[in-house]
């Protein structure tokens, strides 16, 4: 009897300990997790984004607000970086930078929608688009690449990746990520390797790249950017064995029927049987098989990426070497 008033003593105890103990988790599972803080609460709260948040709030656009809204991806520029442009660009200080300026770099580092790390390792390498624009209103495009870690345009590394917030994602950088040209995507994308090639022979008679980084007169430009591919084709159709065999004069009148000046020509503005004058000879748009280019010699050039869209232009990408006159 001794014993069995003993077991239902403690078996009391253990039901009431138990009966606690499951109340206290029921109620742990009741609780709600801490809220995110926003982009510009993070930026705000982070001893390495001081610059940034004086950036966001110098600049034109309410920048701050905007972040605290809608769904973003931000590209955090750290005070290195910060400091680093500052003096590459001759400011002293924020204070220097235009606001208008200063808005638009800002915003080139701005993706609408949340963009993770995974996202852009699995697409590998390509272009997204920001919300800063060139002087018509469109927006600017940026390459990315993820073959040695997470580039952008070829300079600027992610340092800290994938940081949640209620309204998106911050990615902290190291570099500010400049305006981007149209040099700027042909010598950032591997794709383009022979066409930058061609642009920088040594014994071309003009400077072609520091024409077109120009965002001053002749620019906008549209550019016509052939493959790698499209050269290989080319040479072979030739008979040469690499660009060096290209007369420079030859070599010269081609790459300059790949440019038009003074005209930010988007896909939209193309139309069946335009004709397109370029700073070499002539081209023209035809749509039966298209889209494509036609050269003055009635070779043809698949369209087959459009609109890559830079500070002082835009590329389409050909799948063919259009060529003067013959």
């Amino acid at each position: 009897m001794n014993i069995s008033l003993k077991f239902n003593k403690l078996s009391l105890k253990l039901f009431t300990a138990l009966s606690f103990f499951s109340c206290d988790v029921e109620d742990n599972e009741s609780y709600p997790l801490p809220l995110l803080p926003t982009i510009t609460e993070f930026v705000a709260s982070n001893s390495d984004l001081t610059n940034l948040n004086a950036a966001l709030s110098a600049a034109d656009g309410n920048l701050l607000s905007l972040l605290n809204n809608g769904n973003y991806t931000l590209l955090a520029p750290n005070n290195f970086a910060f400091e680093l442009w500052l003096g590459t660009n001759g400011f002293n200080s924020m204070d220097e930078v235009p606001t208008d300026v200063l808005k638009n770099i800002l915003l080139n580092h701005v993706i609408t929608g949340t963009v993770q790390s995974s996202d852009l390792t699995g697409a590998g390498s390509g272009y997204t688009s920001t919300n800063a624009t060139n002087t018509d209103g469109d927006f600017l495009n940026m390459y990315f690449s993820t073959s040695n870690g997470i580039v952008f345009n070829g300079v600027t590394n992610v340092l800290n990746p994938d940081i949640a917030a209620s309204n998106g994602v911050v990615h902290v950088v190291d570099i500010l990520i400049e305006l981007p040209t149209v040099v700027t995507f042909a010598s950032t994308n591997p794709g383009f390797e022979t066409l930058v090639t061609a642009l920088t022979r040594d014994d071309l008679s003009e400077d072609l790249v520091s024409i077109l980084s120009t965002t001053n007169e002749p620019a906008p430009f549209t550019l016509f950017a052939p493959t790698n591919e499209a050269f290989s084709s080319l040479l072979s159709e030739l008979g040469f064995e690499s660009l060096n065999d290209i007369d420079t004069a030859i070599l010269e009148s081609t790459l300059a029927t790949h440019v038009v000046a003074e005209a930010n020509v988007r896909f939209e503005d193309l139309s069946n049987g335009m004709l397109i004058t370029t700073i070499g000879d002539d081209l023209s748009i035809s749509v039966g098989a298209g889209p494509q280019l036609v050269d003055l010699n009635s070779r043809t050039a698949n369209i087959i990426a459009v609109d890559i869209q830079a500070y002082n232009g835009v590329i389409h990408v050909i799948d063919n070497v259009m060529l003067p006159q013959l």
